[in-house]
């Protein structure tokens, strides 16, 4: 764990002090799994379970917050068994896929979301001919139901393939009312109104949370930081957690710490818990 600046020391202490209130949001993919090539076999780090378990009983909630369809996060994180553990402690997990447009969580267990974007179904059709001409026919595409993602990561120049194809997947996806959301090697299509910042200010407000620590690991998640920053200026403790990745610097900026990718999430997560159970005069 790597302080950004004595601020980032003094938030953490700060978060610490407030951890019976506090909310901790988690991206998915690069946060509590590691990346792979191929996005359906990411799975979650194996000590992540028994870490939110642990540090459930110090926080308010626990939310994992990411670009996936719910369905597919809570397959591969197994998080239906990890929020049987943490509602058996009394506490809640809640799940926000696809940006927010889906919500899961350990007490409904039931996933709520809209319809597909009025759209996307033409978009996905116009798309190959788009990949064609950027030269990336063989990106791998995900439909996901509410969005479409385009990976390059397979690619034998992923950070080139990314760039031919931003522009003209901007073009295409805003002539069918829809926005690009940019990640590590992969460019996701989706309706706009939804964002990971959106997310983080409502559920705070919902859960009346007297601190928030967002941890993510690429641009979608730098709306998360920014509504974290905002809580913060309402008097909210507040901390947030960069999952070091050399392709986002911009996320590097903004962040209090960083850590490296799962397991160094896992390992702040551990000493948070640690550090507030301490505080707490518990053992």
């Amino acid at each position: 764990m790597l302080f950004s600046s004595i601020e980032g020391e003094r938030r953490y202490a700060g978060l610490v002090r407030a951890a019976a209130g506090a909310v901790i949001g988690l991206d998915f993919d690069g946060t509590l799994a590691p990346i792979v090539d191929d996005p359906t076999k990411a799975h979650i780090h194996p000590a992540a379970r028994e870490v939110l378990v642990d540090l459930a009983s110090e926080v308010a909630a626990i939310a994992v917050i990411t670009g996936r369809p719910a369905r597919q996060a809570l397959d591969l994180g197994g998080l239906e068994e990890v929020g049987d553990a943490i509602s058996e402690a009394g506490k809640e997990l809640y799940l926000f896929g696809q940006y927010g447009n889906e919500r899961w969580t350990s007490h409904r267990r039931r996933i709520v979301g809209p319809r597909p974007p009025r759209g996307l179904a033409t978009f996905e059709r116009e798309l190959p001919r788009v990949l064609r001409q950027a030269d990336a026919a063989d990106a791998y595409v995900e439909d996901k139901g509410l969005a479409v993602a385009v990976h390059t990561r397979r690619l034998p120049d992923p950070v080139a393939a990314f760039d031919r194809l931003l522009p003209p997947l901007r073009s295409l996806a805003g002539g069918h009312g829809l926005i690009v959301e940019p990640g590590r090697n992969v460019i996701e299509v989706r309706s706009a109104g939804a964002h990971k910042g959106l997310v983080v200010e409502r559920l705070a407000a919902e859960l009346n949370a007297e601190g928030f620590l967002f941890a993510g690991d690429d641009l979608g998640d730098l709306e998360a930081f920014e509504a974290v920053a905002a809580l913060e200026k309402q008097g909210l403790a507040a901390l947030r957690v960069c999952s070091a990745s050399r392709e986002e610097s911009a996320l590097l900026e903004q962040s209090d710490v960083v850590v490296r990718g799962p397991e160094g999430v896992l390992d702040l997560l551990r000493t948070f818990t640690r550090d507030a159970r301490a505080a707490r005069g518990g053992s």
